[in-house]
């Protein structure tokens, strides 16, 4: 981690000011696997208080949070603890694709970053920015750059003393900078605008 920050402070002078302000890297990536990509479905555009009492009802509901106790139910019971129509079908294509194994999320660690991302979009309701911020915070990925994430962009706009959060194509541009670490890069910025 040493490295990839002293890469980031002589890469990026504002950069190494949000470091400094910030101070040591505090993360570690988190479980990987259907639970972490159902839960990345419900939170989708809800807050975190009613993302995490709808998963709470769904694990008392299934007891554990599996493939086959999402199709083992009636899509109404998947209504009835707080999900959207919408959010049950993506629930229910990506529990198929992993049952079938045309997901195989046991093997998404081991393959590039651009088939992780192109594997987990073919499921519904998910995204690029879904699937990034899975490489990020639950495989761990080193050189991952969610510009659409519109809290990284107002944190570049802050920052950077930009007039306007940055589009995502010039965000992507500015992060060429922090290669083959912007993922720490994005963890600093979004600490930084939490916390400055």
């Amino acid at each position: 981690m040493e490295h990839a920050i002293a890469h980031l402070r002589a890469a990026d002078p504002v950069l190494s000011a949000v470091i400094d302000a910030v101070g040591p890297y505090e993360f570690t990536p988190g479980a990987h696997g259907f639970h972490t990509l159902a839960n990345a479905i419900i939170s989708q555009q809800i807050s975190i208080k009613a993302a995490a009492a709808i998963m709470g009802r769904l694990e008392a509901l299934l007891s554990e949070v599996t493939p086959e106790r999402i199709l083992a139910i009636e899509p109404e019971q998947l209504r009835a603890v707080g999900l959207s129509g919408q959010k049950v079908r993506y629930l229910i294509d990506l529990a198929e694709r992993t049952a079938l194994g045309s997901l195989d999320l046991a093997a998404l660690p081991d393959l590039d970053d651009d088939i992780v991302i192109a594997q987990l979009t073919a499921v519904k309701g998910i995204g690029r920015w879904t699937a990034e911020i899975y490489l990020m915070f639950a495989l761990g990925r080193p050189d991952v750059l969610p510009a659409d994430d519109l809290g990284l962009r107002y944190a570049a706009q802050q920052f950077y003393a930009l007039p306007a959060p940055p589009p995502p194509a010039e965000l992507r541009r500015m992060g060429e900078l922090w290669r083959p670490h912007r993922s720490v890069a994005s963890w600093y910025l979004w600490r930084g605008r939490r916390i400055l």
